[in-house]
């Protein structure tokens, strides 16, 4: 018999991994700019101005400085 809690779980969408432009960084909570706009706060080590990837309020690590390209639909 499976896990009941776990197989809910699985029907949860997994974590989308943004990047951003680090704004600024305070105590270890770094403000995050997001392409469209947003900004959100995540946890971690980064420098104002750097690239980071960000998943679920954490700095999972830096991010290649490419240029980005928004598509609407």
């Amino acid at each position: 018999m499976s896990n009941i809690f776990r197989a809910f779980l699985e029907l949860l969408p997994a974590r989308p991994l943004q990047v951003g432009t680090v704004l600024s960084v305070a105590d270890g909570i770094a403000r995050v700019e997001l392409p469209g706009g947003g900004i959100l706060q995540a946890r971690g080590q980064a420098t104002s101005g750097q690239r980071v990837f960000v998943r679920d309020g954490l700095v999972e690590g830096a991010a290649p400085d490419l240029p980005v390209v928004m598509i609407e639909i």
